[in-house]
């Protein structure tokens, strides 16, 4: 260990320093900087995070029994169902993220999981966010035609044409997401310590504030532009007042995450036939049968485009 209490000693002296001590003598503690582990305060975070934890077994339970249900059981493969199949997944996938989500609010930095896991789980957690959307907006495209011209809709919408458009939506959210390989990364603060070495002039050093590695934006995304093309893009198109979201960002975390949750709840079991589908996988009776008429059993059952029964 050097015996000089910092660099700045050191500098004053007009000392001269071998490269290996200049790096052990470049701590946090030598500059007084030191960086904090989170953003927030703890209170805040751990309310955050006790919300997100009850929501997780919540979320996987709803989201994988949708899946199986609709998987094992060819009756209940409508072309309603399918998406709501398509967008159980798609949250599936959100909540897998969700432990990585968290570590980040609670210590931003450093990063100890590899660039890769670090742009693989933003890739995962942005396309299934686009393919959730897509899903819906889809759905609710098909209940209108369902709704106001029920006759053209049991023609235009067939299980093979929604598959394909599944298919597509998927596609479209992974290519939607794909600059995120670019513009996320692990980044690293460096700190470039001048030291005075009498036989050779002055010399750059660089030398680590601890470690500082983050899962953020890349130096690339910002230098090049990217990532003010993308903050103009927002503002025109959205007039969202940026700098006012601090704390909003972590209702929104609760929220995102209440939604992957709350999809199955919402969709499915609302519909009788899809719990009777679900008492079937899990052993128990024929369960519940419909105790009056809905829109499916006037239509028949051969009516596949409307798969999600509401009974009143």
């Amino acid at each position: 260990m050097p015996s000089w209490p910092n660099l700045s000693e050191c500098f004053s002296q007009n000392c001269s320093l071998e490269k290996e001590e200049i790096l052990n003598a470049t701590r946090i503690a030598d500059y007084g900087v030191a960086h904090p582990l989170n953003y927030y305060s703890i209170p805040l975070l751990t309310g955050i995070t006790i919300a997100c934890t009850m929501l997780f077994p919540v979320g996987v339970a709803g989201n994988v029994m949708t899946i199986l249900v609709v998987g094992k059981y060819r009756d209940m493969r409508t072309t309603t169902n399918l998406y709501l199949c398509s967008m159980a997944v798609s949250d599936l996938l959100i909540f897998l993220c969700m432990p990585l989500d968290l570590y980040r609010m609670w210590r931003y930095r450093p990063w100890r999981f590899g660039a890769v896991l670090c742009k693989l789980f933003q890739f995962v957690s942005e396309s299934s966010t686009y393919s959730t959307i897509l899903s819906i907006t889809a759905l609710s495209v098909e209940r209108y035609l369902a709704i106001c011209f029920p006759l053209r809709a049991k023609a235009l919408v067939t299980k093979r044409r929604v598959r394909a458009l599944i298919l597509i939506l998927w596609t479209v959210s992974l290519f939607s997401a794909g600059p995120v390989f670019v513009m996320v990364g692990v980044e690293r603060d460096d700190v470039v310590v001048v030291a005075t070495n009498g036989t050779r002039g002055w010399a750059e050093a660089e030398a680590e504030a601890g470690d500082t590695r983050e899962c953020t934006m890349t130096h690339y995304a910002v230098e090049s532009g990217l990532m003010g093309a993308m903050v103009w893009l927002n503002s025109v198109f959205f007039f969202m007042p940026v700098f006012c979201l601090t704390y909003c960002n972590l209702v929104s975390v609760v929220l995102f995450y209440l939604s992957a949750a709350i999809n199955p709840v919402l969709y499915n079991t609302m519909s009788w036939k899809y719990r009777g589908a679900a008492a079937r996988l899990f052993g128990l009776a024929d369960g519940p049968r419909p105790r009056g008429r809905t829109a499916s059993s006037v239509k028949g059952d051969g009516a596949n485009w409307t798969g999600s029964t509401v009974s009143f």
